[in-house]
């Protein structure tokens, strides 16, 4: 449900996209996890782009990435995503999302899932201020 439900977010973003471009766009799927760990999530988010009329490999080109546990790695990746040029990266999980606040203010991440943005340093509230 979660993953369908990023798929709703992503959506008009692709919508509004494909209108400027001809090409596919470039998106990621990220995680700190094991793409075994992972694979019900993002073939679930596939076939929420399905159902909305996307196709996978012609509308959108997914690049997969996963760090194995391995909070060291997260940072390696992420960095080298930024390097790709990505429209967008859909995230697995907060280790991900925040590796990849880190790397870049100007690719947009959208959160597959994180229980909660704001204390794990991801999102503040409005009117919060960080010390």
């Amino acid at each position: 449900m979660l993953a369908v439900a990023c798929a709703l977010v992503v959506a008009p973003w692709f919508s509004s996209y494909a209108q400027q471009q001809s090409k596919p766009a470039r998106i990621a799927y990220f995680s700190a996890g094991t793409a075994p760990s992972q694979a019900s999530r993002l073939e679930v988010f596939k076939q929420g782009l399905r159902d909305l009329g996307y196709v996978v490999g012609k509308d959108i080109v997914i690049e997969q990435r996963y760090a194995d546990g391995k909070l060291d790695r997260a940072v390696a990746i992420a960095n080298e995503l930024v390097g790709l040029k990505l429209d967008i990266i859909v995230t697995g999980g907060p280790a991900a999302t925040r590796a990849l606040k880190q790397a870049t203010a100007t690719i947009p991440i959208v959160m597959g899932f994180d229980y909660d943005p704001v204390a794990s340093g991801v999102i503040t509230q409005p009117g919060a201020t960080r010390g």
